[in-house]
């Protein structure tokens, strides 16, 4: 009787867990269509993503998703979806929005939290989105005991996120892919990458006659050789007339003391370069950059990496002498600006046309 009791105890399953799964299905359709081309049959690359997820959830972690929702604004997608969702047992909810970035992230947060409140049966949260929009959410679920776990591509997912969520509670979106699929994604995103740079390079060569056509007329117009075309020098400097092209080959900046800067150091980090590349992009001829803007355009540049690893990378440009970061006092709070080594050898060689 013993014996048969214990075997009866073995063989009782264990009660799975039920969870919601959150489908931020903007976010993951625009991230493929601008990384791997828009590809006629980019839905099915999502369906399989979620099938394959189902299971993963299922066999893996021992989690039945009993909600399935998918936010989106579906009528301004390709290849309407949501009849397939729908047999998949998605819940589709339209967004209406003007941008496609963020659009239904407020829906899906108000009805993780009508989730969280009404349901107290479901203990494990999934997201399909990478945001950092959504870390406050994610900090109340855990707070409220639930697992939450985000499912999304490496290169889509904020670095801030992932430290909230946890590694361990992170699952690739791209391993949820076969190798067929797979393998059509790298193709389609290296033949864009080869037109970006065909492009690219038509883009420099048109650039390049641009200038020498510009360069001739000067020298037509004796422009270098010092003749002012009968334009008064004087007159223009007395009311700050500054006849110069807005961006000359060998660009003028603002003369900065090199002496105020640390040592220069050559910049090979591809992280650091990347930061400089946004500094110049955005700010290139700013004598001063406040660094909270500046902070935000870089997220959108480095999106994987962490607040604080961010910042840490901006601390070795300083060291390597090519920015300096300098504390200000304002009102109501102090603020802090970035001011660029535009004479660092490894600035002056990412600049435009330098």
């Amino acid at each position: 009787m013993t014996h048969n009791s214990g075997i009866r105890s073995q063989a009782t399953p264990k009660p799975r867990t039920h969870a919601a799964v959150f489908i931020d299905f903007e976010n993951i359709y625009y991230y493929l269509k601008d990384n791997y081309a828009d590809l006629p049959d980019l839905n099915n690359y999502l369906f399989e993503m979620l099938r394959n997820l189902q299971n993963y959830l299922e066999r893996r972690l021992g989690l039945h998703c009993i909600i399935v929702n998918a936010y989106a604004d579906f009528e301004r997608l390709k290849f309407g979806p949501q009849g397939n969702l729908f047999l998949m047992g998605v819940e589709t909810h339209n967004v209406l929005s003007t941008d496609r970035k963020n659009s239904a992230d407020m829906k899906l947060c108000i009805d993780a939290m009508e989730v969280l409140y009404t349901r107290p049966d479901i203990e494990g949260f999934v997201f399909l989105a990478g945001d950092r929009d959504y870390i406050p959410m994610i900090q109340h679920l855990k707070r409220h005991g639930r697992s939450v776990f985000a499912v999304a591509f490496r290169g889509n997912i904020s670095g801030d996120l992932l430290l909230n969520i946890g590694q361990h509670n992170f699952i690739d979106a791209m391993a949820l892919l076969n190798h067929d699929l797979l393998a059509r994604l790298e193709y389609s995103a290296r033949r864009q990458r080869e037109v970006a740079d065909d492009e690219r390079e038509r883009d420099e060569a048109r650039s390049a006659e641009l200038q020498r056509r510009e360069g001739e007329s000067d020298d037509d117009f004796g422009i270098a050789s010092g003749m002012n075309n009968g334009h008064d020098t004087a007159i223009d400097d007395e009311v700050g007339i500054d006849r110069r092209r807005s961006w000359p080959a060998q660009p003028r900046y603002v003369d900065v003391m090199t002496a105020d800067f640390n040592p220069a150091i050559p910049i090979v980090d591809e992280e650091e370069q990347i930061c400089i590349d946004v500094l110049l992009k955005h700010y290139g001829r700013h004598p001063e950059v406040w660094m909270s803007p500046y902070l935000r355009k870089l997220s959108d540049a480095l999106p994987r990496l962490a607040d604080y690893e961010r910042k840490a990378l901006l601390a070795n440009l300083e060291s390597a002498g090519a920015i300096r970061v300098e504390k200000r006092r304002g009102e109501p709070y102090d603020y802090s600006i970035i001011i660029v080594n535009y004479n660092h050898p490894s600035v002056r060689e990412r600049m435009p046309g330098g």
